[in-house]
C-alpha cells in the first residue's frame, strides 16, 4: 500500500503557529522505519504493507503528541494489493504518457 499523510499538533501555544519541531519528530520516526518514503513540503509518502505502514504513522502521531494538546492526521491510501514500487513506479507511468503526448500533439 502507499499512503501520503500529515501529521501536525494543534494547542502548541506558540505565537508564530510553527510546527516544523513537532514534523521534524514525526519525519525521524518515519525515517527509521526503513520503509520507502519521501517526504515534500506538505505531506509523507510511505510504501509498505498494511500493518507496517500503519504502524508507523500510529508512532509518528505518537512522536508528535507530546507538541500540543491535540494531533491532526490526514492520511490518504492507495491499497493496490501485490503491487510494490509504486511511489516511483506512479511517476514513471505519468512521465511516460506526458512524453507521449509531445509525439502526439494535441490539436
Amino acid at each position: 500500500m502507499l499512503i501520503a499523510f500529515s501529521v501536525a499538533p494543534s494547542g502548541t501555544g506558540r505565537a508564530d503557529g510553527s510546527v516544523h519541531d513537532a514534523v521534524a519528530a514525526a519525519v525521524r520516526v518515519v525515517r527509521a522505519s526503513g520503509l520507502p518514503h519521501r517526504t515534500t513540503s506538505m505531506f509523507t509518502e510511505l510504501e509498505g504493507e498494511w500493518d507496517e505502514v500503519m504502524g508507523v504513522v500510529k508512532q509518528a502521531v505518537d512522536a508528535v503528541q507530546p507538541y500540543g494538546s491535540r494531533v491532526s492526521l490526514v492520511l490518504k491510501a492507495d491499497i493496490r494489493p501485490g503491487y510494490t514500487g509504486e511511489m516511483t513506479g506512479k511517476l514513471e507511468r505519468l512521465e511516460n504518457e506526458l512524453a507521449a503526448d509531445s509525439d502526439h500533439p494535441t490539436p
